[in-house]
């Protein structure tokens, strides 16, 4: 934590701001006020009175300014122009209603803080044409400008926080998704192998034993990988400091894990590499890692496939990648096969400036491409992931 932030954090909050808020500003105007008096003399008892007694209630009035802001706003600009007509002494109280246009103008209440700032110039115009000594067009015109200047300040922080507010927002929604995509594509391509086994495992139950027993350990094989798998990523989302992970980061260098997890469902996998391998950047080698997961959990589950080949083209900017398979194309394939897989390998590679498509092939099959930039359009998603 920085200085800055320790000094801010100390600092009173609600209405005990509230309170040091109008304690402060009764403190600066009593003593303005007081310094005029003693120069310009004494005052009668009557209007000396009244005045203290609009010094305190406008000041006070700070205090319930969350409350009521606008009560509060309008309050104070009644209340310090009649100080203004009774009282002989031109203290500052009119600091307390320019306070509190901003306070208005902060929250967005621009019409409100408006309203109130032209009554105030609409009264001091209207005392300068009365002929009071201490009120002429030049004070009227600084006025004017002050007030225009403290609404629009408001309106700029207005701005600035609900760009902040919304900013926030968006970064809470690509996190939710973000999250969402990685425990679908973490628990979907475990969850799939172990209901194509459990289904062989029933199947062959009876009549072949010995492929029941092998289906069941590959079903324990690959609970035990899924249980592995979500207690890394929540791992990773409760982390709260920067210790790095402990458990290996899904990439392209677990490859073979992968195709070794899809054996066991009936699938034959084959990987083809061209070009010269290179260590790819974080995101990118994450994304490819999960198209192919995804990609090998429809073959096996809604594809019907039984031969998988997956391309990998290392280029000098970007990793094509291609997935193949030899079942059933999108027209053929059930109506379960429709969800939220496709979309989250799209959004991976648009995310990192490439793109994706797939579909069914010209003699059968099931196709996925992708395209996956090593540049820049990875680096705010490296700093998503982590």
């Amino acid at each position: 934590m920085t200085p800055l932030d320790r000094i801010r954090s100390r600092l009173p909050r609600g209405a005990r701001a509230d309170a040091a808020l109008a304690a402060a500003v009764f403190v600066v105007v009593a003593v303005g006020a007081e310094g005029q008096r003693l120069n310009r003399g004494g005052e009668a008892l009557p209007s000396l009175v009244a005045s203290w007694l609009l010094i305190t209630a406008v000041c006070g009035a700070l205090m319930f300014r969350r409350r009521h802001p606008v009560a509060v706003g309008w309050f104070t600009v009644l209340a310090t122009g009649a100080y203004y007509l009774l009282s002989s002494v031109d203290g500052p109280l009119v600091i307390v209603p320019v306070v509190a246009l901003y306070a208005l103008a902060a929250q967005g209440r621009t019409g409100a803080a408006t309203a109130m700032a032209a009554a105030m110039v609409v009264g001091v115009g209207a005392g300068a044409l009365a002929g009071h000594s201490d009120v002429n067009g030049t004070a009227v015109f600084m006025l004017t400008g002050w007030l225009v200047a403290v609404v629009a300040l408001g309106g700029v922080r207005h701005g600035r926080v609900a760009y902040a507010e919304e900013e926030a927002r968006l970064r809470a929604t690509e996190e939710r998704l973000r999250i969402a995509r990685e425990l679908h594509d973490v628990i979907g391509h475990n969850i799939s192998m172990i209901n194509v086994q459990a289904s062989a495992a029933l199947h062959r139950l009876r009549k072949d034993p010995a492929q029941a027993e092998e289906a069941l350990g590959a079903i324990k094989t690959g609970s035990k990988e899924a249980l592995r798998e979500l207690r890394a990523t929540l791992g990773v989302l409760r982390r709260v400091d920067d210790e790095a992970p402990t458990a290996p980061v899904p990439g392209l260098a677990r490859l073979d894990e992968l195709v070794a997890s899809a054996e066991p469902a009936g699938l034959t996998v084959r990987t083809v590499s061209t070009g010269t391998e290179r260590p790819l950047p974080a995101p990118v080698d994450l994304a490819a890692y999960r198209i192919v997961q995804e990609s090998l959990t429809n073959a096996a589950r809604h594809g019907g496939a039984s031969l998988v080949t997956i391309r990998l083209g290392y280029g000098t900017g970007e990793l094509t990648l291609t997935v193949e398979d030899d079942g059933r194309g999108a027209a053929d394939r059930p109506a379960t096969a429709g969800g939220s897989g496709i979309t989250g390998m799209t959004e991976r590679a648009r995310v990192l400036g490439g793109e994706l498509t797939a579909g069914p092939r010209q003699n059968g099959g099931f196709t996925v491409r992708a395209r996956l930039p090593y540049g820049t359009g990875g680096e705010r998603t490296e700093r998503g992931e982590r």
